[in-house]
């Protein structure tokens, strides 16, 4: 999404297309079909797991890059210097998403996957299931936030510099983060392979998209805009054909213990309105309006699922409980964001009567 195409704060939001409306239905669909193939095409499924190049699974990295690319090309680092306009904001975001939203994740993970749920999982999954855990809350939502900031009306260059400082910040802060976080909860973090997931899934992407913007750009806005609406159903295409893959593996586990996902659903939907709802407050503290409010709210309680999907395949495997982590992450994002969406909706008028002046 580019800059000119953000400036209508005051019109109708745009509605969710078939894809964002419909994402929960069709990631379940996706389990099913996963499940149902690596049951009845076992051999094709560990065929595709075994293409491998120092750990890195090809058809499911290039799957990636068409999950994640589309999204970076909406991100305009141009912006960067419009954050001073909603320092405060910006203060909560960055607040939000690198001091509370990591650490909480980890904390619900050791109170819900090691203590509440330890004796109802698979004992060898644990530390895997808090790593998806980790891996998700350590990446701010990238793309499906202006989604949910048009749906509230939110100020679309606060959105916009918010998620281009946050890329920025996860280029250089994503893997430290996830080892502290990791080495914090006793799992053994493979540095090389965590390194070569961010460089993969963050910094060459993130170079690829811009270089492609940039190009789109010189040809004008209209051919920009065309570009994204061609290419917009992309990634969503890509992430479920990379979860039909993943639950073909997962498919056995799955159907021995399909009470997994919920029990892994519990601490994600906790931190979701946890860190939405302090975002929230404190943005009404800090005398912050609620066009600002509600995006900075939103993308500290959303997740940047498809990097979160793709560093979980590449450090643990399609095997692993962390990978999922991450699907639980995607199949449950669509509907509980729309929840909060709602919320802070309906509460504008609290909000307003509240803030400080």
């Amino acid at each position: 999404m580019s800059t000119s195409t953000l400036h209508a704060p005051t019109a109708a939001p745009a509605p969710l297309n078939v894809f964002e409306r419909y994402l929960t239905l069709w990631v379940f669909l996706c389990i099913v079909a996963g499940v149902v193939l690596g049951q009845l095409l076992p051999g094709p499924i560990q065929a595709i797991g075994r293409m491998e190049i120092a750990q890195v699974n090809l058809p499911v990295g290039l799957l990636i890059w068409v999950m994640i690319i589309p999204m970076l090309l909406k991100v305009d680092f141009g912006a960067l210097h419009q954050v001073r306009q909603h320092w405060r904001g910006i203060g909560v975001t960055l607040f939000i998403n690198w001091a509370v939203k990591p650490f909480s994740m980890a904390l619900l993970g050791w109170i819900f996957i090691r203590q509440v749920f330890a004796p109802y999982l698979p004992a060898e999954q644990l530390d895997s299931y808090i790593a998806g855990l980790i891996l998700l809350a350590a990446a701010p939502c990238t793309a499906m936030v202006f989604v949910w900031s048009r749906l509230t009306h939110g100020d679309p260059l606060f959105t916009l510099s918010q998620v281009a400082l946050n890329d920025s910040i996860m280029v250089f802060a994503f893997a430290p983060i996830v080892a502290l976080l990791l080495g914090l909860s006793s799992i053994t973090v493979p540095w090389d392979t965590l390194l070569i997931s961010v460089g993969l899934y963050i910094v060459i992407p993130v170079i690829l998209a811009q270089v492609w913007r940039r190009a789109l750009l010189r040809r004008g806005q209209t051919a920009f805009d065309s570009v994204l609406a061609k290419i917009g159903p992309w990634s969503i295409t890509a992430l479920l054909a990379t979860l039909v893959l993943l639950f073909g593996f997962q498919g056995e586990a799955i159907l021995r213990q399909p009470l997994v996902i919920v029990m892994l659903a519990v601490p994600i939907l906790i931190q979701v309105f946890f860190n939405s709802g302090l975002a929230y407050w404190l943005n009404r503290r800090v005398g912050e309006s609620h066009n600002v409010a509600c995006p900075s709210a939103l993308i500290g309680a959303s997740n940047f699922f498809e990097l979160a999907v793709a560093a979980a395949i590449s450090l643990f495997g399609f095997n692993s409980g962390a990978a999922l982590a991450t699907v639980v992450g995607v199949l449950i994002e669509v509907p509980v964001m729309l929840m909060v969406v709602r919320i802070v909706n309906s509460s504008k008028g609290w909000y307003e009567l509240g803030k400080a002046r």
